[in-house]
């Protein structure tokens, strides 16, 4: 059995970046904590907490230290806060999603409606939207875009993670309700490299391991779009659930992991795979 795994798996450099700050701020005297998990890794946010950095859901009560703000971004409000509380602030918000922010505040600013494209209960979709006016609407698909109500002017950004054909399908969508489109598209450049390699690789094997938190969009992202061109293909977390069930008869196994996905993560999932197969 031929294992193979997608050049493009792990860290981003979003999340490299924020887990580097993270684990840099773990060295000083102070209190410190993050507003939200860092990243969608709970094995990474372990870590953390075991050199003393807890995740916090809210700042109530905190009125000293250091918070880091999580690579997804948090609510205008919850900065504002932090600053009001005279709280050291580590803003680890990924530059892709800090563009998508900065853009709606804008376009709100101009007086456009803003569409933005995306799941309305992800973090980093409640972040975005926080930084536009009154009208900011969330769509997750071209087939939603029926329900918004009539705008002459429309901007359209995306959730960093986004398909960029589902990005393409709600503007067209929008052409059809507005006169003036404007559309920045803030997805990713790594992620739209990851879901290609991860459908070319899917394509080629005979069985699919997507590795990254249950709680990742781009992990559900990359399994969606794997699981599409191959239905042997499963979600995991770490390698001790994988089931040796699903390699039978497979000649060739493809393995692809989230942006959120640390290294030592996918070396124990290959090295997993390799005692499997020297097993059989």
């Amino acid at each position: 059995m031929k294992v193979i795994l997608a050049k493009q798996a792990g860290f981003c450099f979003g999340v490299k970046r924020a887990t580097q700050l993270a684990f840099e701020a773990a060295g000083k005297d102070q209190k410190t904590y993050t507003l939200g998990p860092i990243i969608h890794s709970p094995q990474v946010v372990g870590k953390l907490e075991g050199l003393g950095i807890r995740a916090l859901d809210s700042l109530d009560g905190l009125d000293h230290g250091t918070i880091i703000i999580r690579s997804h971004g948090v609510e205008l409000k919850e900065i504002t806060e932090a600053q009001q509380r005279n709280l050291d602030i580590v803003d680890a918000t990924c530059p892709f999603v800090k563009k998508a922010q900065e853009h709606v505040m804008s376009l709100s600013k101009a007086g456009y409606g803003v569409v933005v494209v995306g799941d309305a209960d992800h973090p980093e979709v409640q972040g975005i939207v926080s930084y536009g006016g009154e009208k900011v609407f969330v769509v997750a698909s071209g087939d939603e875009v029926s329900r918004l109500p009539k705008m002459s002017k429309i901007g359209v950004v995306a959730q960093t993670t986004q398909s960029f054909e589902n990005l393409k399908n709600v503007v067209g969508e929008c052409l059809l309700r507005g006169g003036e489109i404007r559309v920045f598209n803030t997805i990713c450049d790594a992620t739209a490299v990851r879901q290609e390699e991860a459908k070319e690789l899917a394509s080629q094997v005979d069985c699919m391991l997507v590795v990254g938190g249950f709680n990742s969009a781009n992990t559900r992202r990359l399994l969606e779009v794997c699981a599409e061109l191959q239905p042997r293909t499963h979600h995991i977390e770490t390698a001790v659930e994988i089931n040796p069930v699903w390699f039978e008869g497979a000649e060739r196994v493809g393995v692809t992991a989230g942006a959120s996905t640390p290294k030592w993560i996918i070396d124990e999932v290959m090295n997993k795979i390799e005692e499997l197969n020297k097993s059989d």
